[in-house]
């Protein structure tokens, strides 16, 4: 892992306005460095390349990629000016892309596991994420204590996913047969009418 390399990101990050709420050191080590590498065991165990989906100031997609040499990672992003931050990194990790658009936008079934963390309401990030994702790859999503994962469940279900154990802080979601026809639905319909 690139330890200089994350120390800068994170200096920028912070440092940049609107990237982040945080602005104490300590505090934005722990919930986007540190919590983003929390993750890296789940996502390690997965084949093919990553997707970050609303990668927002890139976390997790930059901690994983410093930490995953050999893997692609895909960065997706629908603000212009975020993107323009993150594509700072990319001379730095050869392994790291950035793609400016939306989920609903992107081609289907792409990556081995799609990654977010504080994306979206759970079910609204699952049907954003697991089109993006392959037949038996996964959806690793960060996720809060009230996550009702029974919604997560069935929003899942409806877009061939089925929700697999996973350690406090995590939802894991398999890939079990292609995306249904219907997803993804169009732009902003997921969050206006979450299928749970």
């Amino acid at each position: 892992m690139n330890a200089d390399l994350l120390d800068r990101w994170l200096h920028e990050l912070v440092a940049t306005p609107g990237l982040t709420a945080l602005r104490d050191p300590d505090e934005a080590r722990r919930a986007l460095l540190d919590d983003a590498l929390r993750g890296l065991s789940l996502v390690e165990r997965e084949d093919g390349p990553i997707v970050d989906v609303g990668s927002g100031g890139g976390t997790p997609g930059i901690p994983l990629a410093a930490s995953l040499p050999g893997r692609e990672v895909t960065l997706l992003e629908a603000e212009r000016r975020k993107c323009d931050f993150l594509e700072q990194w990319t001379p730095e990790l050869p392994n790291l892309r950035v793609v400016w658009g939306r989920a609903e936008e992107q081609p289907p079934e792409t990556y081995g596991v799609a990654v977010a963390k504080a994306l979206a309401h759970p079910p609204t990030a699952v049907e954003w994420c697991l089109p993006l994702v392959r037949e038996g790859g996964a959806v690793v999503l960060w996720v809060g204590p009230s996550v009702d994962e029974g919604a997560v469940a069935t929003a899942a279900a409806r877009i061939a996913g089925r929700a697999e154990p996973s350690p406090a802080g995590f939802l894991v979601l398999r890939k079990t047969a292609p995306t249904p026809p219907g997803f993804p639905r169009r732009t902003g319909v997921a969050r206006k009418r979450p299928l749970a």
